[in-house]
């Protein structure tokens, strides 16, 4: 029982932590403490609450007071009103966007309806950094209960029956993977937990990591019972120092309870973790490359078999699951694979968390049921597109994923569904884009991305994406010929299957999908030289308005390259050809008279 009467939930994650919340929390301390309220009230850091959008966010226990965009200056005024008077502050509250009334609480809120939290269970409910609010939680309890009552083989039944397949991407029944490296008979087995989460806008890992730590250590050490390995590698990007902090934290707390070490349990079971750092490199979320880096080699995909459960870290059998996947696994062993078989559909069970980004009213991480549609997801969960522009499309998977558009969002979400539709479910990148967003540039931002990242081991992915990224840019350009359409999508299937690995495999993904489903876009960038969204620089032009120009010469002074003629008090007129489209034109006009436009003819286009 709590010797404290109320409890102070700070989100101490990185998104809210940028935002000033460490600062929040220290604030709140000291004015606990002038009020001499020590003794009655606890002000706890945790990990992320989910609703990014919304952060810093602070919760009030026990009555569930759900404060949002919290600054340190806000502080007093949460202490003397809500907890020495009892008045809620209600300027800090939640406003629901559409009946504009203030809700306290989370359990009203639109962006939490939804969703069920299983992997994100914690996150935001406990200290990250004390193991007894983890315990507390039932953290190690699992692990108890696999070493002492259910055995290897029944644990491992148990993760089978309940449909779990891997969160990292590939979706390959856990259970399963577990189970081929029980059966590789060795005197040294690995266990591997994949925290290279490289996908852009991808915050999923991170988050479990600085919320709920505990939950990836215990489930480790399970997995380590089950296959009959001593030993625990997290590979872990650099660029995650809370994660890595509170990761080491954690592992020095499980030592020191005796969950870590010799004997755990009072058992012959013995087990240990450590840290392996990343340096970013996105080929390194696939399995072989990531054990690969951790060998100090250089960070390339192997050809399968042997597979790492066969032959993988230091030539011993390995089993790499990623963070996500880990965090189900206490979860399931405390409430039965019955009970999380009954969420989700019949071949994607349980549930899936989402970074969800972009043009989106509900920017945060969200874990939902698998089989919810996107159209949930975007409209309920996410409350729509930003400014009240038009659904565009989202991108699922990530760098690998495609671009779904209208007519994909009442199809469920699951491995099976996403992949019939032209995309993936990834790791769970998902970027909504609005009717602002060119797709041929978002197309070819992703190809820029994945040869920056390609280990470039194999020419097909080596090669072949830096030529379609090529093709793409001169696309943009206004450079494109019917032929580079037939190029494009000639060298994505050509890529597809020569590939070494998964990166190669999917990268002309956004490719192909956003052919498909936005082909008039692709027509008009090639045809009519035209970017409908206006992202495409070489596509647009600076114009002149004949009705506000005055003729006050500011524009021609500051053009560069001498592209504007007229004389004073006369309307003054940019030649397209020598317009390097820099904007110094527009900075300097003071009567709006310059605009930029997508519709302006072009006389004739010189070809690459």
């Amino acid at each position: 029982m709590s010797k404290y009467k109320i409890h102070i939930l700070v989100c101490a994650g990185t998104g809210c932590s940028s935002s000033e919340s460490n600062l929040v929390y220290e604030m709140l301390l000291d004015e606990v403490s002038r009020k001499g309220l020590s003794g009655d009230v606890q002000i706890i850091r945790t990990g992320c609450f989910g609703f990014c959008e919304k952060g810093p966010i602070v919760k009030v226990l026990p009555d569930n007071t759900f404060y949002t965009h919290v600054k340190p200056s806000d502080a007093k005024e949460i202490i003397d009103e809500h907890i020495i008077k009892g008045r809620k502050v209600y300027r800090l509250l939640y406003t629901d966007p559409e009946s504009g009334e203030h809700l306290p609480d989370s359990k009203h809120m639109g962006f939490y309806q939804k969703q069920i939290r299983v992997a994100l269970r914690n996150c935001g409910t406990i200290d990250p950094e004390n193991i007894d609010e983890a315990i507390a939680r039932d953290a190690y309890q699992a692990l108890g209960k696999v070493i002492t009552e259910l055995g290897q083989e029944e644990t491992i039944n148990i993760i089978k029956s309940s449909g779990l397949r891997g969160r990292g991407g590939a979706g390959f029944p856990t259970g399963l993977k577990w189970d081929i490296a029980r059966k590789n008979i060795s005197d040294q087995k690995y266990v591997v937990c994949n925290a290279d989460e490289g996908d852009p806008g991808a915050f999923m890992d991170r988050s479990i990591l600085e919320g709920d730590p505990h939950s990836i250590i215990e489930a480790m050490a399970i997995c380590g019972y089950c296959i009959g390995a001593t030993k625990g590698l997290v590979y872990i990007r650099a660029e995650y120092p809370l994660a890595v902090k509170r990761l080491k934290i954690a592992i020095a707390q499980a030592h020191e309870y005796g969950l870590l070490g010799d004997n755990i349990f009072g058992t012959d079971f013995c087990f240990d973790v450590s840290l392996k750092y990343g340096a970013g490199a996105f080929v390194c979320g696939e399995e072989t490359a990531l054990i690969h880096s951790m060998e100090g080699k250089r960070g390339e995909p192997s050809n399968k078999p042997p597979f790492p459960a066969q032959s993988g870290y230091l030539g011993k059998p390995t089993n790499v699951n990623n963070v996500e996947t880990f965090a189900n696994i206490p979860a399931i062993i405390l409430k039965g694979a019955e009970w999380f078989s009954s969420i989700g559909t019949e071949k994607s069970k349980g549930t899936k968390v989402f970074a969800l980004a972009g043009k989106i009213n509900n920017v945060g991480l969200i874990e939902v049921p698998m089989g919810i549609t996107l159209r949930e997801i975007i409209y309920e969960i996410g409350g729509g597109i930003k400014n009240g522009k038009k659904f565009k499309a989202v991108q699922t998977g990530g760098p690998s994923g495609g671009c779904l558009t209208e007519k994909h969002l009442d199809i469920p979400i699951d491995y099976e569904s996403l992949t019939a539709s032209g995309s993936m479910m990834g790791s769970g990148g998902m970027i909504v884009l609005d009717e602002d967003d060119c797709m041929v540039s978002v197309a070819k931002f992703y190809l820029e991305f994945i040869i920056d990242e390609s280990c470039g081991k194999c020419a097909p992915c080596r090669i072949g994406n830096k030529r379609m990224f090529e093709t793409l840019r001169r696309i943009t350009e206004g450079k494109g010929t019917q032929e580079d359409l037939e190029k494009l999508k000639n060298l994505s299937y050509v890529i597809k299957d020569t590939s070494l690995c998964g990166l190669g495999q999917t990268s002309p993904n956004p490719v192909l999908s956003t052919m498909e489903n936005f082909v008039e876009e692709y027509n008009e960038h090639v045809f009519d030289k035209k970017c409908r969204a206006g992202k495409c620089t070489s596509l647009l032009f600076y114009i002149i308005s004949p009705e506000e120009c005055i003729g006050c010469l500011a524009c021609k002074r500051a053009c560069p390259t001498h592209a504007i003629s007229g004389e004073k008090k006369e309307v003054h007129v940019i030649n397209q050809e020598i317009c390097i489209k820099c904007g110094a034109c527009m900075e300097k006009c003071k009567f709006d008279a310059i605009s930029l436009r997508s519709d302006y003819p072009r006389v004739s286009v010189e070809m690459a």
